[in-house]
Formats: C-alpha cells, structure tokens, sequence
C-alpha cells in the first residue's frame, strides 16, 4: 500500500514539475533590412554579400560604401554607428566586434577583433581605422617524447592598439609602450599624427 501511495505521489510530483516547464520562445531572424546600426540617415547592415553603410534619402536607399565582404551569416556584435565633430567636420563611426574560432586536436584559440573605422560620408571616404584582437590560447603541450604526459597550457595574445575616440574629435591610439594621438586634417580629408 505504501508503494503505491509513493509511486502515486512520485507520478503526480513529476507530472507537476513537467507541466511547469516554459515553452521555447522561438528567435526571430534578423532581416538585412533592419540593421545592425543605425544613425541620423546611415544604416550598418549586411546586404548583397556585403558589410555596407547604407546612405538612405527620404527612406529609400541612395548609395552604399562597402566596409567588407561578407556572408548571410556575418553577425557584427557590439555594432555601434556614432556621428563625431572632428576640426568643424561631421565624421561617423563605426565600430563593431567579431568573434572567431580555430580549434584543433592539440590547440584552441579564441581571437576577439574590435574594429573602428570613421567615414568621412559627403566624399564617401574612410578616414581612418584601427584595429584590436585578443586572443585566448589553450594548448595541449606533451611533456615527453612518447607522448603520454601532457599538459595543457593557456596564454593571451594581444595585437593593434587600444582606440580611444577623444570629445574633441581626436582620436588616440594606446599600446604597450606608447601612445599615438591624431588629429583630423581637413585639408587632407585625413587623420594625421599630431606633433
């Protein structure tokens, strides 16, 4: 008798806690239409094999300036598309971040790249660029020559400069040893190493 009261309770517990579980909330996709960034009339987005910024005029495409090839399934995380007063000169940037993954039998390495490119958008020219990556390595290393110890070993990588966007439209460049600050030439429609 007591078993069947516990394995009635047992069921009834089981069909509770199942009932309570929540329904997978399905994700929509994103369409190439809505963007990754979006600032006064620009658009970052993906669209005909490209990363473009889209220029729209009264809601409807005008022209494009391609940033870089890119696949259906290129998802930019961390996308951001500001507008920058440089020297009197309205510049936009944009910055956005990719993750990748190498992976073999003996070695994984997790590289993060941060991207900052400013257009200059009435001459559709890019005025400058940095670029950022870490990269977290994790490796197998044997420790004998029949291969039967090992151990595994992590280590970070860093490559490029750390981008710093100043208020007054410079832009500074941080590294290990040294720390480079540009100024926006608007004669040469360029960024140029400040003296």
């Amino acid at each position: 008798m007591k078993r069947i009261v516990l394995l009635a309770l047992v069921a009834l517990l089981s069909l509770n806690a199942y009932s309570q579980k929540k329904k997978p909330v399905a994700k929509k996709p994103a369409t190439a239409t809505s963007g990754f960034a979006k600032v006064d009339n620009l658009v970052a987005e993906v669209k005909k094999g490209n990363f473009q910024l889209t220029i729209n005029e009264n809601g409807k495409e005008k022209e494009a300036i391609i940033i870089k090839a890119a696949d259906a399934q290129f998802t930019p995380t961390n996308c951001k598309l500001t507008a920058v007063t440089a020297s009197g000169t309205k510049l936009y940037l944009l910055t956005w971040t990719e993750v990748t993954q190498q992976k073999t039998d003996l070695k994984t390495e997790d590289t993060t790249t941060n991207y900052s490119v400013i257009y200059e958008i009435a001459s559709k020219k890019q005025v400058f660029s940095n670029t950022q990556s870490n990269t977290h390595i994790v490796e197998k290393v044997f420790l004998d020559k029949n291969k039967t110890a090992s151990e595994t070993r992590e280590k970070m990588r860093k490559d490029g400069f750390e981008f710093i966007l100043n208020a007054d439209g410079s832009v500074t460049q941080k590294g290990k040893k040294q720390d480079i600050k540009w100024i926006y030439d608007t004669v040469k429609m360029e960024y140029v190493v400040k003296k």
